[in-house]
C-alpha cells in the first residue's frame, strides 16, 4: 500500500497528490496572482510584462507561464511580449521565435540527413567487405 502524498514543488509542504503538483495553499496563491494579473490587464491595456509584474507583485516567470498556458491572452495588448528562450527577441507566443524555430528545424533535418548518410555508408562498407570475403573463399575452393 502506497501513500498518495507528495511534497509541493513550490513550498515543500506535504500534500495529497493532485493534478497541479502543488499543495492547496499554493494553488490558491497562484489563482490569486492570476486574478491580480487579469484585473490589472483589463484596466491597463498598454502596460508591458515588467509593468504588470511590478504593479501586481507577480514574478515575470509566473506571468509568462500564465501566457503559455493560455490563461492570459496578450494578442490585444500591443506592448505585452516576452523574450525568446534562445535569442531574447520579444515574442507573443510559443517559447522561441520563428527564426530560431526555423533554424532548429534545419539543424534537425541536417542531423537526420547526416545520420542517414552514416547508416548508408556503414551498410555499403559491410556489403563491400562481404563481397571481398566471398571472393577470397571462392579462390580457396
Amino acid at each position: 500500500m502506497s501513500l498518495n502524498v507528495d511534497n509541493c514543488h513550490r513550498c515543500g509542504k506535504v500534500y495529497l497528490k493532485n493534478l497541479h503538483g502543488m499543495c492547496p495553499n499554493c494553488i490558491k496563491d497562484i489563482e490569486a496572482q492570476y486574478e491580480k494579473c487579469l484585473n490589472y490587464l483589463r484596466e491597463n491595456r498598454q502596460c508591458n510584462i515588467y509593468d504588470l509584474s511590478e504593479a501586481t507583485g507577480v514574478e515575470v516567470k509566473q506571468i509568462i507561464k500564465f501566457i503559455r498556458e493560455g490563461r492570459i491572452s496578450i494578442k490585444n495588448h500591443a506592448n505585452m511580449s516576452y523574450d525568446c528562450e534562445i535569442c531574447g527577441t520579444p515574442i507573443k507566443e510559443h517559447a522561441i521565435c520563428e527564426s530560431c524555430r526555423t533554424r532548429l528545424m534545419k539543424d534537425k533535418a541536417n542531423m537526420q540527413e547526416d545520420e542517414q548518410r552514416r547508416k548508408d555508408q556503414a551498410e555499403q562498407e559491410n556489403h563491400v567487405s562481404f563481397k571481398i570475403k566471398d571472393r577470397l573463399q571462392n579462390r580457396n575452393k
